[in-house]
């Protein structure tokens, strides 16, 4: 009997542990796959052209004046497995959007790529489950 009950709390602990370790590990969230037609700078680094996929990360960014906590995360860019970059990421509920980005919103579960201000920026917009990611980047020189 108290190997039986020896054996039962073995097992407890086991599957804490382990779910301890899962939840340790997933500190990203995927935002889904983009694809950028050209070079950037991602936090001061060069980002090559190419497909990525997008994963929101639970590091938060400084606020801006006026915004709220948690409304700026930093994002990774992520090829074969490696992070290539990373870059902060404003959080926009779909409810506000219009008052913050212009032009045609991404379907939902899509994103976009926009050229801004004479081609000196960049800006991928995803939309996902009811919240839009805009990230802003620099373009490459």
């Amino acid at each position: 009997m108290k190997r039986a009950f020896l054996m039962g709390v073995f097992a407890a602990v086991l599957g804490l542990t382990s779910s301890a370790a899962v939840t340790a590990q997933s500190t990203t969230t995927s935002l889904g796959s983009v694809a950028l037609k050209k070079g950037v700078m991602a936090d001061g680094k060069p980002l090559a052209a190419g497909s990525y996929v997008v994963r929101l990360t639970t590091d938060e960014a400084k606020p801006a004046t006026g915004q709220s906590a948690g409304a700026e995360r930093w994002v990774e860019f992520v090829q074969k497995g490696q992070v290539k970059g990373r870059e902060v990421v404003s959080i926009v509920p779909d409810s506000d959007i219009a008052q913050i980005a212009e032009g045609p919103k991404p379907p939902k579960g899509g994103y976009r790529v926009d050229t801004l201000k004479g081609n000196d920026y960049v800006r991928v917009w995803i939309n996902k489950q009811g919240n839009n990611y805009l990230i802003h980047f620099p373009a490459s020189t």
